[in-house]
């Protein structure tokens, strides 16, 4: 599996995590405090990761990004989309 389909796979432990209970999974927790939480969550990431990216320190940049991609897959998922709606609404305007 490379890494980028890794995300796909990502996307299936996030379902599965979701439906487990708020006390056994992080992923479970933030689907129960809603989308407005995960949105808020998802903003955080996104200006943790501008910030090292400015800072120039690509082993933070690498880590705040992938926290910025879980809580947006987090965020994606709680909305009924999927990656691949993402996906196909990019191949649409660069078609």
């Amino acid at each position: 599996m490379s890494n980028i389909e890794f995300l796909t796979e990502l996307e299936t432990i996030i379902e599965e995590r979701s439906k487990a209970s708020p006390e056994e999974s992080y992923t479970a927790q933030l689907r129960q405090k809603g989308i407005p939480f995960i949105a808020q969550k998802v903003g955080e990431e996104a200006v943790e990761t501008i910030i090292e990216a400015l800072q120039g320190n690509r082993e933070r940049l690498t880590s705040e990004s992938a926290d910025l991609v879980y809580h947006l897959l987090v965020l994606l998922n709680n909305s009924d989309l999927s990656l691949g709606d993402v996906a196909a609404e990019l191949k649409r305007r660069h078609s």
